[in-house]
């Protein structure tokens, strides 16, 4: 039945992928949105969505080595993982006004975690400090939200935006219900097979509820629409530290393993550095570079077993 729900999980999310991007891309052409902005924020923050359900319901449980471990291995997984399938899929061809200002920001995300991992804790105040945060984020992209290609708003045919409000409605909600199907089967059988809670979290339900961002990376990757997948990466990163941890923390602190600090926050804040030298100096991510990013992420998962 486990091996039934990942079935049933992978097919909801690549659906639910497809479904948003349409819908994701159809907003942007009609509402003369840059596409990058919409990745950013409409796309980057909805495939986040199962990370929320799945951190704030193991930190209930008492199991916050999967809460942490869910945020810091998917923000990884996007990286290395996603970028790297992506890549492979056709070449990333890097746009956008406003890249300097975001991969700063997500990059802020990520080195803002290590004293408050230091704490021991992720407590209320640290919470409401990170949603703050993503409150300011989120202004900011509104009041500036970056030049437009010309190529952002071409279509002869533009879909109206009901239509393609329903499709990204339909997407999130086949989304959420493939991850949740898709985790709930991947921790059964990680735990059948003796694995700790912190890999679990690290790994199975990260890429697990990173899988909506990759369906929506592969699918953009299709469809040629690189600034769709780049601020999908970018925002979701974003999105799980200032606004999933946040919300998480302030509904039930979390304990933070010593792990988390010595060894996997500092590949993801090396990653995010990394990311954003090559989002800012190379105009595309090759197939190469894609490979390289895949062979990074299976050195991570089997340092991290370990």
């Amino acid at each position: 039945m486990d091996y039934i729900y990942v079935a049933a999980g992978l097919l909801g999310l690549f659906l639910g992928g497809e479904a948003l991007v349409r819908g994701s891309i159809g907003i942007a052409q009609r509402l003369a949105i840059s596409p990058l902005l919409i990745g950013l924020t409409v796309v980057g923050f909805g495939t986040s969505m199962p990370e929320l359900l799945v951190s704030i319901e193991a930190a209930w449980r008492g199991v916050p080595d999967i809460a942490v471990g869910n945020i810091v291995g998917s923000n990884i997984a996007n990286i290395a993982l996603i970028m790297g399938l992506t890549a492979l899929v056709w070449p990333i061809h890097i746009t956008g006004a406003t890249l300097r200002r975001d991969t700063a920001v997500m990059v802020l995300a990520a080195v803002v975690l290590v004293p408050v991992f230091m704490t021991g804790q992720i407590g209320r105040p640290a919470g409401v400090m990170l949603l703050a945060g993503l409150t300011g984020y989120l202004v900011w992209t509104y009041l500036r939200p970056g030049d437009m290609t010309e190529d952002d708003t071409l279509s002869a045919e533009k879909p109206r935006v009901l239509i393609s409000a329903l499709w990204v409605v339909a997407g999130f909600i086949a989304l959420l219900f493939g991850a949740r199907f898709l985790v709930d089967g991947a921790v059964s059988i990680a735990r059948d097979a003796g694995l700790s809670e912190a890999f679990i979290g690290l790994t199975i339900v990260a890429v697990g509820t990173s899988l909506p961002e990759l369906a929506t990376s592969v699918v953009a990757a299709f469809r040629r629409q690189s600034e769709i997948e780049i601020g999908n990466v970018i925002g979701s990163n974003i999105f799980n530290v200032f606004g999933i941890l946040g919300v998480t923390a302030v509904i039930q602190p979390i304990p933070v393993a010593a792990r988390f600090l010595t060894f996997d926050l500092p590949v993801m804040v090396a990653l995010s550095l990394m990311i954003t030298a090559i989002l800012l100096t190379r105009p595309v991510i090759g197939r190469a570079m894609g490979l390289a990013f895949l062979l990074v992420y299976v050195a991570y998962v089997m340092a991290a077993q370990g």
